[in-house]
């Protein structure tokens, strides 16, 4: 997502190389389908890239048919100590093609794309499931993810489990006196932090969660000035784990300008949950609204 900042059915699908879209369309640079009946019959070797694709694949499964992920897997503990290929929006097809994958599984914001093009014309299968983040995207590529594994119904059983786990967030959340009003910071780099405002897959996650976002009015992420944190008045600061370590803890987090004025900085009402299981939409979605929705609450009783 993020900076704005932060993973499906391991793309009986050797045999099709598919795109799906949002609305599940073929992908038109499959690979040929002699070349496709050929890697078919060949011991699966999926390299991964993005990391709720890689959640997922090991979600259905596959943790021991993937030889490589990318840098933002690293965070599933299945798959963290395999070769990495670079971070998945730019990722090399030559280190790609050296491990002799069968299957490459990505988003559609995987790239370049000249690597992309370069994959296929080698006739490696190539399988980029939807990107946007929101429940059902993390559905449809739970979907697309199980159809390339062959295991429909086990990606059905996800998706059950992460509905069932949305319905018992909402009704928590439902039940609750107000909605917490929450300021979600993230740190791409050292000395940078920003907000999120509108469009954002963590203000996704607090409106699911039955939170209020505390600021409004832009989209993406933007710097976070001590004046604007005052104005904001959050009762709860949520960050990832990884702002939280670079920001020195919950101290140095509260240390910014502006941050210890707030009523959640005087309360030290501040959660960090890890990146991806917070910002991610993959297969462990409901269990994470689940989680931030009771950990807001509970902070402002």
């Amino acid at each position: 997502m993020h900076r704005t900042h932060l993973g499906l059915s391991l793309f009986s699908f050797l045999a099709c190389g598919l795109i799906a879209t949002a609305a599940g369309a073929a992908d038109t640079g499959a690979a040929p389908a002699a070349t496709r009946d050929e890697a078919a019959q060949k011991p699966l070797r999926i390299v991964t890239r993005g990391g709720a694709i890689t959640e997922t694949a090991v979600a259905l499964g596959a943790a021991d048919s993937i030889v490589a992920i990318d840098d933002s897997s690293q965070e599933v503990p299945q798959t963290a100590k395999l070769p990495r290929v670079g971070y998945y929006r730019s990722v090399g097809a030559e280190g790609i093609l050296s491990l002799a994958p069968t299957l490459v599984l990505g988003t559609t914001e995987a790239g370049p794309p000249p690597a992309l093009a370069q994959l296929r014309k080698a006739g490696v299968p190539l399988v980029l499931a939807p990107s946007e983040a929101t429940v059902e995207g993390a559905k449809a590529r739970i979907r697309v993810v199980a159809e390339a594994l062959g295991k429909k119904a086990e990606g059905e059983a996800l998706i059950a489990t992460l509905d069932r786990e949305l319905a018992e967030a909402n009704a928590a959340a439902e039940g609750a006196a107000a909605k917490p009003k929450v300021l979600f910071l993230f740190a791409p780099g050292q000395n940078v932090l920003s907000a999120s405002g509108e469009g954002t897959a963590a203000a996704q996650m607090l409106e699911l969660a039955g939170a209020a976002n505390a600021v409004s009015g832009y989209k993406g992420y933007k710097p976070l000035s001590a004046e604007a944190a005052i104005m904001a008045a959050p009762q709860v600061i949520l960050l990832t784990s990884s702002t939280l370590a670079r920001m020195g803890g919950i101290d140095g987090v509260l240390a910014l300008p502006g941050l210890a004025a707030t009523p959640a900085g005087a309360a030290k009402r501040v959660i960090a949950l890890d990146d991806l299981y917070l910002l991610g939409f993959g297969p462990r979605t409901g269990n994470a609204v689940k989680t931030l929705s009771e950990k807001l609450h509970t902070a402002v009783k």
